[in-house]
């Protein structure tokens, strides 16, 4: 408060002897001691009066959390564009590279929004990851369907019996020796849906060290990228009505 770093919704600073309100939003936006940089730079794809389209680097996160605040997606394009109400319309996991949505407009953030609570959004990725073996006797293309629920460590998610709440369609696109790059489509949006499918089939995708569990979140090693890229989104725009289709440029 004695910095001013703390604003209500309307930007005002507050302090010490502020007035409480019924129904105030206030905001904090935190500081951290020593936030490791990330070496890979993000590319902004589109933008509007609505909407903007970002290429995301592996390792960045979408917003901050945790050990991360300067260093997220969210925070770089604030700061780099002066843009104060960009908010991401959806998600992907920091260790996974690719396209993002941000809504730029308030009053017609809800109907980007919808475009993902709706399915009315196609999201395709592209994965690496071990080519099947004759006796697991895989035919694709695919489509995998089953229940994802949150698992243990609680940062991992896991398959379960039950009624199927999240699918994918996967697809071989090229084999590379003994590793295919696969067209994943996914139908829901379950964390790490995509990486547990894969590795429940027996293919988990090249450097994912939580699926199956082979190390706890520590240092990361820039070197070894998670190979997912969420590839391109294609929707039809809910205020212009055009059709829109945006690719990213990263490699795997």
């Amino acid at each position: 408060m004695t910095k001013g770093e703390v604003v209500d919704e309307t930007g005002l600073q507050l302090n010490s002897g502020s007035a409480y309100r019924i129904g105030a939003s206030i905001f904090y936006y935190r500081e951290l001691g020593a936030e490791k940089p990330i070496p890979f730079r993000e590319r902004v794809i589109y933008q509007d009066e609505h909407i903007l389209v970002a290429d995301k680097p592996h390792f960045l996160p979408v917003t901050p959390s945790g050990r991360f605040l300067q260093e997220t997606l969210l925070v770089r394009l604030r700061q780099q564009l002066r843009l104060e109400e960009i908010v991401p319309v959806h998600r992907l996991d920091r260790e996974t590279a690719g396209v993002v949505l941000f809504s730029l407009n308030s009053k017609t953030r809800r109907h980007y929004a919808s475009l993902f609570s709706e399915r009315k959004i196609r999201k395709v990725y592209e994965a690496l990851a071990p080519a099947p073996s004759p006796d697991q006797d895989l035919r694709f293309p695919m489509t995998r369907r089953s229940r994802i629920v949150r698992g243990e460590p609680f940062f991992r998610m896991k398959e379960t019996a039950g009624e199927p709440n999240c699918e994918t369609s996967i697809e071989i696109r090229a084999n590379r020796d003994s590793i295919n790059l696969y067209e994943l489509i996914p139908v829901t949006g379950k964390k790490h849906q995509l990486r547990v499918h894969l590795s429940a089939l027996g293919i988990p995708i090249i450097n994912d060290s939580f699926y199956p569990l082979r190390s706890v979140p520590g240092e990361d090693d820039f070197s070894a990228p998670l190979k997912l890229l969420a590839k391109s989104i294609s929707f039809r725009d809910p205020v212009s009505g055009k059709p829109r289709h945006f690719e990213s440029g990263g490699k795997l």
